[in-house]
């Protein structure tokens, strides 16, 4: 340790002298019950604004500096009735006695001003646990600053060292750190939001490729952020070897399947093989691309579910994209009639019938062959295209349909099996035959 500890109790020692004198003195509890009436009243009046006052339509048409303000300080209607109460009564006491007799209630006004501030300045964060921890944080600060500790504070907070290799390692470095990262990430994120955005709007690229480029940019970004924060504190990276040959030896080790994941989304997002709308088959999960992450692919199966399929499966196992190249589709239905209908006419009505349907290609005839004759009858098989294969299995029901309709115009017979048991001589054995009516 850097800092001797008979320095630190003699400053214990010092800090805890001054705060019993300060206790001491009959001026410290009037001030103390002038701050708890204000408590009081600044408790009832912030009751009582929120039963009048409508936060969400209030100060609408006002400028946004304006507007924000006005929220702010309804919202903390107590902070800033309270604050206000503390400085009147720190400007009676200050002019009708000596100011340091009313020292506690500078403290507190600069407390509440303090607090206000940082609820003027915290709503352009999103996050609400970001929101609390730069809030008690800065507050936190300000309080050490009011009251002369906080030069005491750092010198203690820097006091304490661990030394590793060539890193001196404080909590006050940790501190410090810490805020330079959540600064630099915000910033990163803000601006690799904007990115995003106008890379988006840029009709000339390709899902996949806008995809890629948002990665790229957010990697890169929150790179330079962390070497821009570790920098700025002091922090030499070659100390840091030993940790990154850590690291390295943990992702052979343990997180191989995350940077698997991650090279395969990147090489999945260079080669275009699938991009974001595209209709997949990835086992026997079917449905279209809702989005593409660093580690998962979002596949969207059109009745609610979601399928995250990790990167490496698309690389490494069989996919199925049905707008590949072409979005048009080949639908195959299988059919069959029984011995007594006419196959050039069932062939005909086959294919008159999916020509008929509104989403057949009008360019790509439909074709009707018989490609057996079996022991129950005739099987057929109808091929026709679609512009799109969304809807595929309803398309083919609407038309197996409209064939059901054709065959009992003209007669035609589906097969099916009939099952027949006869019992000779009213006991066993049992004889069962099987006959298909032509």
């Amino acid at each position: 340790m850097d800092m001797d500890l008979k320095d630190f109790m003699e400053f214990v020692h010092t800090t805890a002298r001054s705060v019993g004198a300060e206790i001491s003195s009959p001026w410290f509890y009037l001030q103390f019950g002038l701050i708890l009436a204000a408590a009081g009243i600044a408790y009832a009046a912030e009751a009582g604004v929120r039963n009048r006052v409508d936060l969400t339509s209030l100060a609408i048409g006002w400028p946004l500096p304006l507007r924000h303000f006005a929220r702010v300080m309804m919202s903390s209607a107590s902070t800033a009735v309270f604050t206000l109460l503390v400085i009147v009564s720190r400007v009676v006491m200050y002019h009708a006695t000596w100011p340091s007799r009313s020292y506690l209630l500078m403290v507190a006004a600069k407390l509440g001003l303090a607090w206000l501030a940082i609820r003027l300045v915290t709503p352009v964060l999103r996050n609400a646990f970001i929101v609390r921890l730069v809030s008690v944080t800065a507050w936190f600060v300000a309080a050490l600053s009011i009251i002369g500790q906080l030069s005491a504070t750092v010198d203690l907070l820097d006091s304490f060292a661990i030394v590793l290799g060539g890193l001196r390692l404080t909590p006050l470095l940790v501190i410090k750190a810490g805020v330079l990262l959540l600064i630099a990430l915000w910033v990163t994120n803000i601006a690799s939001n904007f990115a995003e955005s106008r890379i988006n709007s840029a009709t000339d690229l390709t899902p996949s490729v806008q995809v890629l480029l948002v990665k790229i940019i957010r990697i890169g970004l929150l790179a330079i952020a962390i070497v821009i924060a570790l920098g700025s504190v002091g922090i030499d990276l070659s100390a840091l070897a030993v940790f990154s040959g850590a690291v390295g030896v943990g992702i052979g080790i343990g997180l191989q399947k995350i940077v698997a994941n991650f090279i395969s989304g990147i090489i999945l997002l260079a080669d275009k093989s699938v991009k974001p709308g595209d209709l997949v088959t990835i086992g026997d999960n079917t449905g279209r691309i809702s989005a593409m992450k660093t580690r998962y692919i979002s596949v969207a199966a059109g009745d609610g579910r979601e399928f995250l399929v990790p990167n490496e499966d698309l690389v490494t196992q069989k996919v199925v994209n049905w707008t590949y190249t072409d979005k048009n589709t080949l639908v195959k239905i299988a059919f069959g009639t029984n011995y007594d209908a006419d196959p050039r006419l069932v062939c005909k009505l086959a294919a008159e019938t999916a020509a008929a349907h509104p989403r057949a290609t009008k360019g790509k005839p439909p074709n009707s062959i018989l490609t057996e004759f079996a022991e129950a009858g005739m099987k057929f098989s109808l091929t026709f295209w679609i512009a799109d294969p969304d809807g595929m299995d309803n398309v083919k029901s609407d038309v197996m349909l409209a064939l059901w309709d054709a065959f009992k115009r003209e007669g035609i017979r589906v097969p099916y099996p009939v099952r027949e048991i006869r019992v000779r001589g009213g006991a066993l054995p049992v004889e069962t035959t099987v006959e298909v009516p032509n």
